[in-house]
């Protein structure tokens, strides 16, 4: 039927494949984050068990396949099979086939992420959670490589990045005076949840560079969106300026894999044409030998095209309201959902450190030894790690004390699981200082961290200068 060709999105093939890998690649990140912490944090024996959830809450956050019983067999057997189907997603192999197939895939990879945010409970509270559960949902619907890619999902995701990035911006403009003074980005690459081995340096650029990146971001997240609807050049420009502010992004920070799902989400936007222009290898005509769309793909596009559109009001009207809501979900399915993040920027950065001693009484003469993070700051002299798009989540938690209370039920557990020396526990962190034996005593103090000037690290070597605030937590025994 000639009329659905209109429907029919044939200058975006490469940004099909893109979307389609870079989103399947990303999920395979995100399953074997899950595979390689979710037991200590969450499992049967975990922090906070998802069985004790299980049973305490008549209504979990919304669906999940571990409502009828949870065992830390389950969670392997659901990580593995997400791991399996999105490397198939990431070699092609369901796009060769029916646009059915890589919609099943899809659908199915999101129905096992939702299943592990759903219980996941503050270990999995982050934005980007929902972001990718709602992105898999999105690109289900892209078709395969048999058939044009469908405008209209196409432009559900352009709508998908309009929210992530807009709805950042508003949260900015409407939090802290300093996105309003321009100061922001004088604290935050000091101050964010994990610096990696660029923050240093990005913090210690002038201050005139700062003011510029909050500019450069106001415009990249409060104008430049609007252009993402517009096809063509306009909407490739748009494109590649979210795309260069979140490599940015990238470079000089660990943001799980926010980041690099935004990239992968506004590459939407780019065209074949400009692809073609940016390197002239790349053919022209990439979706024009497509076969046309058959009259059932596109009644199942455009129904679900419908759905997103009606899902779409409630966040409209946050996006504009006073008390705007920052990562949140308007329904079960955590589709269409409201983003944004760091509306106010830590101007200190505060570190819980956590020590243990084998002394019998924890009195002066203790000695105490730091137990070492994977991630966040620590041994003054290390250079911070890069783990994004990878997710250390107890690193993520760790950062958020400070601003909260200090008892977290979770925390309260995880010191008792340092006394216990449980061995699945530490293979969350990076340095056991007992090396497997049990601590008599653990302890935890609050420290104000710093990077160090150009002068400090010539003269001493250590990229951070930190000062002891107090004790937070006083020496616990398992007595």
């Amino acid at each position: 039927m000639d009329w659905i060709d209109w429907f029919d999105a044939h200058d975006y093939e490469i940004a099909r494949q893109v979307l389609q890998r870079g989103v399947g690649a990303l999920a395979f990140v995100a399953f074997w984050s899950t595979l390689n912490q979710f037991r200590p944090l969450l499992g049967e024996h975990g922090l906070l068990p998802v069985p004790v959830l299980l049973q305490l809450s008549s209504r979990l956050r919304g669906p999940t396949v571990f409502r009828w019983g949870y065992t830390d067999q389950r969670l392997v057997a659901v990580a593995i099979a997400g791991l399996v189907l999105a490397a198939s997603v990431i070699l092609g192999l369901p796009q060769l086939g029916p646009p059915w197939l890589p919609m099943l895939v899809f659908l199915v990879l999101w129905i096992l992420y939702l299943s592990i945010v759903n219980v996941g409970q503050t270990f999995y509270g982050f934005g980007w959670e929902m972001l990718l559960c709602e992105a898999l949902f999105t690109v289900a619907f892209l078709g395969s490589i048999n058939e044009p890619p469908p405008i209209m999902i196409i432009v559900a995701v352009w709508w998908l990045v309009f929210r992530l990035e807009f709805g950042a911006g508003m949260i900015k403009i409407r939090g802290g005076s300093e996105w309003r003074d321009l100061t922001a980005l004088m604290y935050h690459h000091e101050t964010q949840p994990m610096p990696n081995p660029v923050s240093r340096q990005a913090h210690l650029l002038p201050k005139w560079f700062h003011k510029g990146e909050v500019l450069g971001n106001h415009f990249a997240q409060l104008i430049v969106p609007f252009l993402l609807f517009v096809p063509g050049p306009v909407g490739s420009s748009a494109a590649a300026i979210v795309i260069l502010t979140q490599l940015w992004l990238i470079v000089t920070g660990n943001f799980a894999w926010l980041n690099w799902i935004t990239v992968v989400l506004a590459a939407s936007a780019v065209t074949d044409s400009a692809w073609h222009w940016l390197i002239p290898a790349i053919p022209t005509d990439l979706g024009t030998d497509a076969a046309s769309t058959p009259l059932w793909w596109f009644v199942i596009v455009a129904a679900v095209a419908v759905l997103l559109l009606a899902l779409s009001w409630r966040p409209v009207q946050n996006l504009f309201s006073r008390r705007q809501l920052m990562n949140a979900s308007f329904n079960r399915w955590m589709l269409v959902n409201a983003y944004g993040a760091f509306g106010t920027v830590t101007k200190r950065r505060i570190e819980i450190v956590v020590e243990g001693t084998l002394a019998e009484s924890p009195d002066a003469d203790a000695e105490w030894c730091e137990y070492e993070f994977k991630g966040k700051p620590g041994d003054l002299r290390r250079m911070p790690p890069q783990w994004a798009p990878y997710h250390l989540r107890l690193d993520w938690l760790m950062w958020f004390l400070p601003l909260g209370r200090i008892w977290e039920p979770w925390f309260e557990m995880f010191l008792l699981r340092l006394l216990e020396a449980d061995a699945a526990t530490l293979k969350l962190i990076r340095i056991d200082p007992f090396d497997g034996r049990q601590p008599r005593w653990v302890r935890a103090r609050a420290y104000h961290y710093r990077f160090s000037t150009h002068a400090e690290y010539r003269e001493t070597g250590e990229r951070w200068v930190r000062t002891l605030q107090g004790e937070v937590i006083p020496p616990a025994g398992l007595r």
